[in-house]
């Protein structure tokens, strides 16, 4: 028999592929990239700058350079997208459409003839839009300017002489060819650097002076460093900062002064810093007095201050730890409940610190809107009064949001949201926030002898309440001080679940505190987090994981239980169920032809070991903390890092009373509380980001993630809930959300999941052009189940050698940016699969076919 057969091989196709790619982008780089540039211009194609022999490539001193290049310009094989772009467009649009079209009457009157004259309109117009949006989307050749290259050696010049090389040498050579293009080299010569040698003092008033030896013993000036700019003016705020905080509250930066000395000198520099005394400035005249102590006086709190009330007396009037405390209606806060939140006292001396943190902290009460705080010098004495004004936000807030969605499991559902949101609840600047959700939908495939079209639903409501302080029956103020702006989370919630899945009502409880010990860090202690989950309809469990069913189906035709055009399946049931079951305990009772030695009798007792897992109820009952470090300054900072860090412990408690009380185990040997055996493990998570700011907007991004969860006593494996899965959007991108996994296994199931996972991530992120931006990744990890109940060599994590079953995948992305959140399209290939064999792990299934692709929202990490 004949059989055809392709061209080329399989393993070959991507190669293939990648040839035409190549061969095209070479194609589009070796277009004319100077077809704008006129006769006589040169489009400028690399900036070097070379620092005493050797290429520079710090991205900081590289954008001294002014006329930088074209985006994706380089020397070798160079792309210039937005170039070429630019260049698709035509300088002389309106005069190309009156020589060819416009000139010629008869022309213009066949074409309105065919079309209308409005649509002959619409067409040149359109022709002008697309023309303005290639040069918009696009971007102008960069020509060689003399000036600016001027400017930039300067500027370079200036560079090196503030980091203490004051005898450089900059000059540079302009390399021009015929082909209009130029090639710009910054030749830079640094010399013998400065170091710092002694500083001197020059205090004006008497006051700071006295300060001097505590504010100078953390100077940032350090002899025998080399001199650098950047030094003196940290050094200007660090001054400025301390005595601002000491008491001088007209204080500025503006009377720091540092005076160097570098003549015969030997490369040493003599700084002397000179600190002025207060210049007051009258209309017709000008004082110079030293610098002055100031205290707190007094301090009063405006408590209903706004536009509305402005010219209404004051009613209500209290004092409250030093604190006087004005309303012009009646006083609708516990006075300790506002004065917790202040950090200016009465006999303290002025600090800037005070002041912010009074201001951070009301800010985040969430009751007011824009604290203001406001001191008034006193003429008799040194001293200032503080007046904070704050204006209540609504008592009250209502959210409501519908929705409409599908799903694989719903033709179409509507669902409703709302939320209540109660501030100062108890007069003690408490929120109080009650939501709750509902939601119908139509199944795909209903339930037999289901009449109704909406058959599946879904109700919950949460209530939490937020206390601005932490709640306890002890003195937490030294351990936890209130400019830490700690505050206590209560919260209640519940959901039922009807035809979803198997039915899931769920309870939960919370008891947390939450406290920011510095502006990078923030801490949660989740003290007890309760959370009982209860499946009402188990029977359902083939119908949603049908990949069991299919293959417990399989086996029963294999060995004859079943005819082969039957299934393991009851009409008078809605699901798949007692036959299944049935099939299950005959296997594992040694009632078929299967015994413990086959392969399908293995398939089998697992397939219902993880039945009974995922079908039985939870109780978890635990306590964890939060540990996270985030040093990003602002949502434009793409030169940070972020570190978490999770604790969890389940189980302890309950296990404690159970032992004090004797309780009863059950079959299992287990504590049950509520007929439910409660969960015990203990679980860390660790999670560290970093980004790096490459310039122009491209950045370099990393995540290495590691998670364990070990059960243990009343537990031989961990909650559905609290395992780990690998791939989706967000993790893995070459294989989709709980696909990978565990370990080598060649797993079939709809959710894989176990208790041991790592992650790794690193992704190229740069611009295309305009809000278009691209991306090249690459992800490494896998989960395993290791210290539980599963015994599958392929599954588990044995050792160091079990590494070897990390999977990775790469692939390329596509992001719009809506600035305020980004659209993405990444597109995986498995480079790496541990369930394949050993010698076929590698770009086996690496093609467009065998691809992920994953649609998300804002960035995986």
């Amino acid at each position: 028999m004949y059989q055809s057969h392709s061209i080329l091989n399989p393993k070959y196709k991507l190669l293939a592929q990648l040839v035409l790619v190549t061969v095209f982008l070479l194609f589009l780089s070796s277009c004319n990239v100077v077809k704008r540039v006129k006769d006589g211009d040169h489009l400028i194609t690399d900036n070097t700058i070379v620092e005493d022999g050797n290429t520079v490539m710090t991205e900081r001193i590289n954008n001294i350079v002014i006329q930088k290049t074209n985006s994706g310009m380089r020397k070798f094989f160079g792309l210039p997208l937005k170039l070429h772009i630019y260049n698709l467009a035509r300088p002389n649009i309106d005069s190309i459409l009156e020589a060819n079209v416009l000139s010629d009457s008869l022309k213009v009157k066949r074409r309105i003839a065919l079309f209308s004259e409005k649509q002959f309109n619409k067409q040149l117009e359109s022709r002008r839009n697309f023309n303005a949006w290639l040069k918009r989307t696009g971007e102008a050749p960069v020509i060689y300017n003399e000036d600016k290259t001027e400017k930039t050696a300067n500027n370079l010049r200036k560079y090196y002489y503030s980091k203490g090389w004051f005898n450089n040498e900059v000059n540079y050579q302009v390399e021009k060819d015929s082909n209009k293009l130029a090639q710009v080299t910054y030749n830079v010569i640094k010399h013998t650097p400065y170091v710092l040698d002694s500083i001197n003092p020059y205090i004006s008033s008497p006051k700071i002076d006295s300060l001097y030896p505590k504010f100078i013993s953390n100077s940032l000036l350090k002899k025998g460093e080399q001199y650098d700019d950047d030094n003196f003016i940290n050094e200007r705020e660090r001054i400025n900062t301390f005595l601002r905080n000491a008491g001088f509250y007209h204080f500025g930066q503006d009377y720091i002064r540092f005076e160097i000395d570098t003549i015969s000198t030997n490369h040493k520099v003599h700084t002397d810093l000179k600190i002025a005394n207060r210049v007051i400035r009258g209309e017709d005249s000008v004082t110079i007095v030293p610098f002055k102590i100031y205290k707190i006086k007094e301090v009063n709190i405006f408590t209903d201050s706004n536009f509305e009330n402005r010219f209404l007396p004051i009613t209500d009037t209290t004092t409250h730890r030093n604190y006087n405390l004005y309303s012009k209606n009646k006083l609708k806060y516990r006075p300790k409940a506002l004065t917790d939140a202040i950090f200016i006292n009465k006999g303290d001396t002025y600090s800037d610190i005070a002041r912010s943190r009074t201001q951070r902290y009301l800010n985040d009460l969430q009751m007011f809107r824009y604290p203001d705080i406001e001191f008034v010098e006193n003429e008799e004495d040194t001293t200032l009064t503080a007046n904070i004004r704050l204006e209540p936000k609504k008592k009250y807030s209502l959210s409501f949001e519908p929705e409409i969605n599908t799903s694989n499991i719903q033709k179409i559902g509507f669902s409703f949201s709302t939320g209540l949101k109660i501030r100062n609840v108890f007069r003690g600047a408490e929120t109080l926030e009650i939501s709750g959700v509902a939601a119908i939908g139509a199944s795909q495939d209903p339930a037999a002898g289901e009449s109704r079209f909406f058959d599946i639903n879904e109700f919950g409501g949460n209530i939490r309440l937020t206390i601005p302080r932490l709640f306890s029956p002890f003195k937490t103020t030294k351990i936890i001080p209130k400019f830490m702006s700690p505050s206590t989370s209560m919260s209640l919630s519940a959901t039922s679940q009807q035809n979803i899945g198997l039915d899931k009502q769920s309870l939960s409880g919370l008891f947390s505190y939450n406290w920011y010990p510095s502006k990078t860090v923030t801490n949660t202690l989740d003290l007890f987090n309760v959370n009982f989950i209860k499946n009402l309809n188990t029977s359902n469990y083939f119908g949603v994981y049908t990949n069991s069913f299919n293959s417990l189906n399989s086996i029963a035709e294999d060995i004859g239980y079943i005819a082969e055009d039957e299934e393991l399946y009851d009409d008078t049931l809605s699901t798949p169920y007692s036959p299944a079951d049935v099939f299950i305990s005959d296997v594992l009772t040694n009632n078929t032809s299967l015994t413990s030695d086959d392969d399908d009798y293995s398939t089998v007792q697992n397939i219902e070991e993880r039945k009974e897992r995922l079908t039985e109820d939870n109780l978890i009952f635990s306590t964890s903390f939060d540990y996270k470090k985030d040093k990003r300054k602002n949502i434009f900072d793409n030169d940070f890092s972020v570190f978490k860090w999770r604790i969890e412990s389940a189980g302890n408690l309950l296990s404690a009373i159970s032992n004090l009380t004797g309780a009863a185990k059950n079959d299992a040997g287990n504590y049950e509380v509520f007929d439910v055996a409660f969960s015990q493990y203990i679980k860390t998570e660790i999670d560290y980001i970093k980004y790096i700011d490459l310039g122009r907007q491209n950045v370099l991004a990393f995540r290495s993630y590691a998670g364990i969860a070990i059960p243990y006593g009343n537990s031989n494996s961990i909650p559905f809930a609290e395992s780990f899965f690998a791939g989706g959007p967000n993790d893995n991108r070459a294989w989709s959300a709980y696909n990978l996994g565990p370990g080598s296994s060649n797993s079939t199931n709809e959710f894989n999941e176990a208790n041991f996972k790592l992650h790794l991530s690193a992704e190229q992120r740069f611009n295309i052009f305009g809000q278009w931006h691209g991306a090249l990744f690459v992800d490494a990890g896998n989960i395993w189940n290791v210290l539980d109940n599963v015994t599958d060599e392929a599954s588990t994590f044995t050792s160091f050698s079990s590494l070897k079953d990390i999977a990775i995948g790469s692939g390329f992305g596509l992001r719009y940016d809506f600035d305020f959140f980004v659209v993405r399209l990444d597109t995986g290939f498995k480079t790496y699969d541990p369930s394949q064999t050993t010698s076929n792990r590698w770009f086996r299934n690496y093609n467009f076919t065998n691809a992920v692709y994953n649609i998300g929202i804002n960035y995986p990490f």
